[in-house]
């Protein structure tokens, strides 16, 4: 039997960028955007407040863009200050490296295994999605999907019970698979 397992955001992640104020290394965006027009250009950011100080700073999402250029939909959610907007523009990579920021998922996401099915078989066949692009150690979430330490879990591993076709270890931000013999 397959078993769907999902990892789901649950927040924002917290962006890391020095802060010039109190020399914090954390922002938490809100999903707050401020949109500039300086005639036909427009300027956009995404505000995201120090976690030490609580002082602003601007990620910037549009520089000196024709107005013509953007499309009203993304124009108007920036306006309504739509969160989804604002973590899918947080995980694009132009946006992170145009602002010269990390991002920190610790505590961000949640992994829901539809049940407890799962855990007293012998064989467990499992297909796991992202519902964002997620960086997570697939050790790390199998063990806490399974009930098994981390351990143990680097145990099976290494004897062959616990087997994919994605590399289990380091990060993932993909959907992948996993069979587990116990």
């Amino acid at each position: 039997m397959l078993f769907h397992w999902a990892v789901m955001p649950t927040r924002l992640p917290v962006v890391l960028r020095r802060c010039h104020t109190c020399a914090s290394g954390s922002f938490r965006a809100n999903g707050k955007f401020r949109v500039n027009a300086n005639h036909k250009l427009l300027d956009a950011w995404l505000l995201a407040l120090c976690t030490g100080c609580g002082d602003t700073t601007r990620l910037t999402i549009l520089e000196r863009v024709h107005v013509r250029s953007v499309r009203p939909e993304l124009l108007d959610r920036m306006h309504d200050n739509d969160s989804v907007l604002a973590a899918e523009l947080l995980q694009d990579g132009v946006v992170q490296r145009r602002n010269r920021v990390a991002l920190d998922w610790t505590g961000a996401w949640r992994l829901d295994t539809g049940g407890q099915d799962h855990l007293g078989r012998e064989v467990v066949d499992v297909s796991v999605t992202f519902g964002a692009r997620i960086p997570v150690r697939p050790l790390h979430l199998i063990a806490d999907g399974c009930g098994l330490s981390r351990a143990e879990t680097k145990r099976l591993l290494s004897e062959g019970k616990l087997v994919s076709p994605a590399r289990l270890t380091g990060r993932l931000t993909g959907d992948f698979g996993f069979l587990l013999k116990r």
